[in-house]
């Protein structure tokens, strides 16, 4: 997943514009962009896309930002939109695996009643949008077999700190986010699955885009996501692995190919271990799934 993609549920217009965007992921969302009053007919756009939807090709993966567990909308948005057959879930305001755990046990009960697989629904969680979240971000490791990425907010969270801004004039964020997007990239390496960036709201400046971007990719993030079609293609260049990039993964998976039983490889006057090639691995998977979508 290199881009994931925000549509208002309620907007039919908005979400076949965004279903062309090439985003990897659409985040069809009954959350923040949707009036309370809006809610039940977003709902009703949404399961009608996503049953439409699941009979065309090589399409992006269908979310769905269903509203945070304590909110009093959650079970009328699974219930509505469960039995259409969504990839997943973004769950909101995470506040650490027992979430995932709660989401996972509603889940399990609407795909039986829905004639599902078990376990065929994803669930990303959203683990930094409360400061309570801050402090179970070590629970989300064996939370559940659903869960497939995390992700973070500084939005939300700056809400719930009562911060006048989350950014400096500089437009890099001030340290309680830096702490926050910190702890998420480690977090997601505990749990071991990808860690997705937050949101980058100045959607017509693509120059500071790709800076935030190229950084994400830098510190270990695999995608980002994106409340504008104008920034899928900025993020899917930057986290697609470049040829070089996927040439030199290849190396070091050939290298403990032919010495399988090796700890360390000598490649081009550089000692490489095995955590190396486990980078590697996931490089080329990456890039693997980056060639899938064209």
């Amino acid at each position: 997943m290199r881009s994931l993609l925000f549509v208002p549920g309620d907007r039919p217009k908005k979400i076949e514009k965004a279903f062309q965007s090439g985003a990897d992921l659409l985040l069809l969302d009954l959350e923040d962009s949707v009036a309370p009053s809006a809610k039940a007919e977003a709902r009703a756009i949404v399961a009608d896309f996503i049953k439409q939807a699941s009979r065309q090709s090589n399409a992006p993966k269908l979310y769905v930002r269903i509203n945070a567990l304590d909110s009093g909308f959650a079970d009328a948005d699974l219930d509505h939109v469960i039995v259409s057959g969504p990839a997943g879930i973004l769950l909101p305001k995470c506040t650490g695996g027992m979430d995932v755990q709660h989401l996972s046990a509603k889940l399990a009960v609407r795909e039986a009643e829905a004639d599902l697989s078990d376990g065929a629904i994803r669930i990303i969680g959203i683990a930094t949008e409360t400061a309570a979240s801050l402090f179970q971000m070590g629970t989300y490791a064996g939370a559940s077999h659903r869960l497939e990425a995390l992700t973070w907010g500084a939005e939300d969270l700056s809400t719930d700190l009562g911060a006048e801004t989350n950014r400096l004039e500089t437009g890099d964020y001030t340290d309680p986010y830096r702490l926050a997007r910190a702890m998420l990239l480690m977090a997601a390496a505990n749990a071991q699955m990808p860690a997705i960036d937050t949101v980058f709201t100045a959607y017509r400046d693509e120059k500071a885009l790709l800076k935030e971007c190229e950084a994400a990719r830098r510190d270990g993030f695999t995608g980002k996501m994106a409340i504008h079609p104008a920034q899928v293609p900025v993020i899917n260049d930057v986290f697609t692995p470049s040829p070089e990039t996927v040439s030199e993964a290849q190396a070091i998976v050939d290298a403990f190919t032919v010495h399988p039983e090796a700890g360390v490889v000598g490649i081009n006057g550089q000692m490489i271990d095995r955590p190396h090639l486990r980078r590697a691995e996931r490089i080329l998977a990456r890039a693997h799934l980056a060639q899938a979508k064209h």
